[in-house]
């Protein structure tokens, strides 16, 4: 199934430790480009999370965002670390007596100092475990987000396809009129002249002609690599790689059939050709 590369997701959830979202964003791109931004207390679960991603989507510019609020709680009790602030304040003792002249001791400042108050321990990994599977909801999403958008392309380039058959036909079927056209147009000229000109050689100039201008093998091509874009729209894989390739096979193909064009009929369905061409390009670009 062709999946688009833009999506847009976002889920959120309340835990016991508090409250937390995700936000993911993808854009078109030619590689799996992961951009994640967690909260500190989460910053362990990147690994996770990278792989994640990388298990569920194969191309795009993701953009992941997780925030995450505490819960409002009493104030924790401040509990000193009594052996730390007596070594901090043995040392600022010694220091004291060292100065010209001794500087006052400031409770607060001491109180910032690492390892005087004891830090809280807090268990992060049920949030952690909460932010996994949230995020595993809002991949969901994501993907299904991009698989609707995806059908959509899939219905463009379709009828993209019918169209361009149709021209390939109608092209294929101007050839004997344009071919008998030729041979007409050089008897005419050659009439003109007073000299007769030899059977054989006329017949030569007109395999030549024809020949340079035969454009059977470019159609030929075209066919089947109109046929090899409806086999690929049918793939369960990322198939915009594919897609972007064959693109460009068709506008070569299109483009040497302009060149080869005798009559104005066939210049017109290569221009044509080349339109539903770009047209189907530009939706490529954003297929995974």
């Amino acid at each position: 199934m062709i999946r688009s590369m833009t999506a847009f997701a976002r889920q959120e959830t309340d835990t016991d430790q508090g409250a937390l979202s995700w936000e993911i964003r993808s854009v078109n791109h030619r590689y799996l480009e992961i951009s994640v931004r967690l909260p500190e207390e989460l910053r362990a679960v990147e690994s996770a999370v990278r792989e994640r991603i990388n298990a569920r989507l194969g191309r795009g510019k993701v953009d992941c965002a997780c925030r995450y609020r505490k819960e409002a709680a009493e104030a924790a009790p401040v509990v000193l670390d009594e052996d730390n602030l007596a070594r901090l304040l043995d040392a600022c003792q010694v220091v004291n007596a060292r100065l010209p002249e001794p500087a006052s001791l400031n409770a607060v400042e001491l109180l910032r100092w690492p390892g005087v108050v004891r830090e809280q321990v807090v268990d992060t990994g049920p949030l952690q475990n909460s932010a996994l599977g949230l995020l595993d909801r809002t991949l969901d999403e994501l993907v299904a987000s991009r698989e609707r958008e995806g059908e959509q392309i899939r219905d463009l380039l379709t009828r993209r396809c019918e169209a361009m058959s149709e021209l390939v036909a109608q092209a294929r079927g101007l050839l004997p009129e344009i071919r008998s056209a030729l041979r007409e147009k050089l008897q005419a000229r050659l009439a003109e002249l007073d000299t007769p000109a030899d059977p054989y050689r006329l017949e030569q100039e007109l395999v030549f002609l024809a020949q340079k201008l035969d454009v059977d093998e470019e159609l030929d091509r075209l066919g089947g690599h109109i046929e090899e874009v409806r086999r690929v729209l049918d793939r369960k894989e990322p198939v915009g790689r594919r897609l972007d390739f064959l693109m460009q096979e068709l506008n070569r193909e299109a483009n040497t059939l302009g060149s080869k064009s005798a009559a104005a009929e066939t210049t017109t369905i290569s221009v044509e050709l080349k339109v539903l061409i770009e047209q189907m390009r530009e939706q490529v670009q954003n297929a995974e």
